[in-house]
């Protein structure tokens, strides 16, 4: 090292003068396969990026009433009647609305039959 400072714009000349020597093992044939691999390397990740975005996503099938009704029919009696009143909040929420008062009273149950019929009035 040099006893004195260097300035800055010496310090950015002799930065660009930092060059491979002419006789530096594959020459030309080297940077060429280096060029061509990379230019290989940002062709596949640009195709993959373009077909991770013009996919076409098909939308999930939604369940229909029916479907849930299915389901519900080899449940447990508590489990179908959370799942009915569930089902009528879905498809008929004004009736669910009308019926939500007397879910909770203990004097006025709503029995599993009533909520099944309510059910049937939207298939």
């Amino acid at each position: 090292m040099s006893d004195g400072a260097l300035s800055e714009s010496a310090l950015l000349t002799s930065l660009r003068d930092i060059r491979l020597p002419e006789d530096a093992p594959g020459g030309v044939v080297a940077e060429i396969a280096v060029a061509v691999g990379m230019a290989g390397l940002c062709a596949i990740g640009l195709v993959l990026l373009l077909r991770l975005f013009s996919r076409q996503r098909v939308p999930a099938r939604q369940p229909s009433l029916q479907d849930h009704l299915g389901t519900l029919a080899r449940q447990s009696d508590a489990d179908r009647r959370v799942g009915l009143l569930h089902v009528l909040r879905t498809h008929a929420p004004e009736r669910y609305a009308e019926l939500q008062p007397d879910l909770y009273r203990p004097d006025a149950v709503l029995t599993l039959d009533q909520l099944e019929t309510e059910v049937a009035r939207l298939v």
